[in-house]
Parts: C-alpha cells; sequence; structure tokens
C-alpha cells in the first residue's frame, strides 16, 4: 500500500502523488494556502499570475499576431517581476526551504523567456516565436514550483508547532562532519 505525503493537494489516483491538473485546480490550493500572512501574499500573487497565464494562453491559441499578444505578455512580465520581488522580500524560515531557491530559479527562468519571446522576432515579422503549449509547459511549471514551495513551508510550520525538529534545525554531529568530509574532498 502507498502512503500519501502530507498535503493538501488531492493525490493522483495512479502515483498516489499529490497533483493538479487545472488552473481552477491550483486557484483552489492557493484559496487554501494561508499559514501566515507571508503564505497568504504569496498565495494571492501566484493567484493574479495563474489567471493572467490563463489569459496569454487563450491568446496564444486564438494566434501569435504581436499585436494582439504582446500586450498581455507584457502584463504577465510585470507580474512576475513584481512577484519575484515578493519572493525575495520573504523571511529567513522561507529561504531555508530547498524549494526556494528553486522557485526563485524558475521565475528568473520565466522572466527572461517572457523577454526573449518579446524581442525575438525580426522586425518585418509580426509573430511571435511561443507557442500556447511552450508558453504553457514553462508558465505550469513555475507555477508548480511555487505550489511545492507553499506545501514545503506549511509542512515545516505544521513541524514546528508540533515541536518536531525543522528542516531548518543545527545540524547533527554525524551531518556537520560530513559536511566537512566532503568540503576537504573538493578542495583537494
Amino acid at each position: 500500500m502507498h502512503t500519501v505525503p502530507n498535503s493538501r493537494l488531492q493525490p493522483d489516483r495512479i502515483t498516489f502523488l499529490p497533483s493538479v491538473h487545472s488552473f481552477g485546480e491550483l486557484s483552489q490550493f492557493l484559496r487554501g494556502a494561508i499559514a501566515d500572512e507571508d503564505s497568504r501574499r504569496l498565495s494571492e500573487s501566484m493567484n493574479l499570475m495563474a489567471a493572467l497565464g490563463e489569459a496569454v494562453v487563450a491568446k496564444l491559441r486564438k494566434g501569435r499576431q504581436r499585436e494582439r499578444v504582446a500586450p498581455v505578455l507584457m502584463d504577465m512580465l510585470t507580474v512576475v517581476r513584481e512577484h519575484r520581488q515578493l519572493v525575495l522580500d520573504l523571511d529567513l524560515a522561507w529561504r531555508g526551504l530547498y524549494e526556494y531557491a528553486a522557485y526563485l530559479q524558475g521565475l528568473n527562468n520565466l522572466r527572461v523567456l517572457i523577454g526573449q519571446w518579446l524581442l525575438n522576432a525580426s522586425p518585418w515579422d509580426d509573430q511571435l516565436a511561443v507557442t500556447a503549449e511552450d508558453f504553457e509547459l514553462v508558465a505550469w511549471r513555475t507555477l508548480g514550483d511555487g505550489m511545492l514551495l507553499i506545501d514545503m513551508y506549511e509542512q515545516w510550520l505544521d513541524s514546528e508547532q508540533q515541536g518536531d525538529e525543522s528542516r531548518l534545525a543545527t545540524p547533527q554531529q554525524p551531518q556537520v562532519e560530513r559536511a566537512l568530509q566532503w568540503w576537504q574532498k573538493l578542495r583537494r
């Protein structure tokens, strides 16, 4: 029998892992992610990114004409930049999570890709280089990283409230010794 990780996400019937299959399910997850003020602000900002992401995909499915899609892509770029700043302003408890760095990298990648999609066209070409599928893939990946960050933060908060050792706790002596041995090998 598979055990389902402790998560607010519904488990997939095949993999038994938490999953989301639509922007609606994502919005539902984000509305429930209110462990503290930072979680609330992050969730609201991600919800805005998801809604705007849907608008970009809808425009791209109708066509890739620069004059129609570029304004919504610019709006998305603005929202991603603002959201990235919010992530950078999160406190140390968030930054100590492995998922924080992965999410920040995903946001940076999305921001750069949107900029490239807006700029990588010949002056005489009125079509953007991005397709709805390309944008959707990158947006889902980035939002998934953000959902994972929120979920892991809330699990960390739960463990802190229950008095468990946290992932941000001081490493135990064997871990310190292994890290020092690893560092010594690198320096040789």
